[in-house]
């Protein structure tokens, strides 16, 4: 409530101020928003709820997708699970890895977006051999107008060692799949021919992860309800905080511009959480170093 209050004030002293006019929100004689919104609005986020925060999926929910995509001769399954693990491992937000077009702010990422290399050597991959995609060691996507990413910026990631949940792999199987349908390079990766969808949706994301959550039960910490399609960026973030990689280095790849959803991930990880009380009982025995007030013993 607060929040989209705040957001829509913030939008109208915008307007104002887009045709030079003075903050309405401002106090007449100071720079600083006026005492009367400050109280309304810090009154009301006592009242709010608490945020409805995403549950990042362990890696157990995406081997049970991996397990059915791997035998399923359904393309549209095998299809929304490529794309579930590249939004997994390239932190994606769901208009990034989905292809509808009813969204019209999602900027998708298309065939053309992709690079493949096979030890260091970029292949063509729309005239390239099959054989020679199965053998790329490494995969790329390439920025264009997502959001908070650098035009023309490229993130890429080598083969993580696993026979389907890899973000090579993932790359292959959807360049395969797309040239097989004789695709052009500004179709949608999560583009589908000859399915009723007509591409992987985040509707369709999402009942796949609640479907997987499902079967393996309440032992994840958290029911189906609680994942979407929105929450493989923060899983995949929680898999390189586990994973000891440097706070900088995730928000740089997920493109985040505050340290908020990495301290909420942070005090969720259970893993990371497991041993600090034992590391606290190791570490708090210490003297401090005295002031002059302090007596000689």
């Amino acid at each position: 409530k607060s929040r989209s209050v705040e957001d829509y004030l913030r939008g109208v002293a915008q307007t104002f101020t887009g045709m030079g006019l003075r903050d309405p929100r401002l106090s007449p004689h100071e720079d600083s928003i006026d005492i009367r919104i400050r109280r309304m609005l810090a009154g009301w986020r006592k009242e709010d709820p608490p945020p409805q925060r995403v549950k990042p999926v362990p890696l157990q929910v995406i081997q049970n997708l991996a397990f059915i995509a791997k035998h399923s001769p359904d393309e549209s399954v095998r299809a929304t699970v490529d794309m579930i693990i590249l939004a997994f491992f390239f932190l994606l937000r769901p208009g990034e890895y989905t292809d509808n077009s009813k969204e019209s702010e999602s900027e998708p990422f298309r065939l053309e977006d992709i690079q493949l290399f096979v030890d260091g050597r970029r292949l063509d991959i729309m005239t390239c051999s099959h054989s020679e995609l199965m053998q790329a060691t490494f995969g790329s996507l390439t920025f264009t107008t997502q959001k908070n990413g650098v035009r023309g910026e490229v993130i890429g990631l080598a083969k993580s060692g696993h026979d389907y949940i890899c973000p090579v792999l993932a790359l292959v199987r959807r360049v395969i799949y797309l040239r097989s349908k004789n695709a052009k390079g500004s179709v949608p990766l999560a583009r589908l021919f000859d399915e009723p969808s007509r591409g992987v949706s985040a509707r369709m994301i999402t009942k796949e992860l609640r479907n997987a959550v499902t079967a393996l039960g309440p032992s994840l910490g958290f029911t189906a309800d609680d994942v979407s399609a929105r929450c493989l960026r923060a899983a995949g973030a929680n898999a390189l905080l586990l994973s000891g990689i440097d706070g900088d280095i995730i928000r740089l790849i997920g493109r985040w511009k505050s340290d908020e959803m990495l301290r909420y991930l942070h005090v969720q990880a259970a893993p990371l959480m497991a041993d600090y009380s034992r590391r606290m009982l190791e570490s708090s025995t210490y003297n401090l170093l005295p002031n002059q007030d302090v007596p000689i013993n």
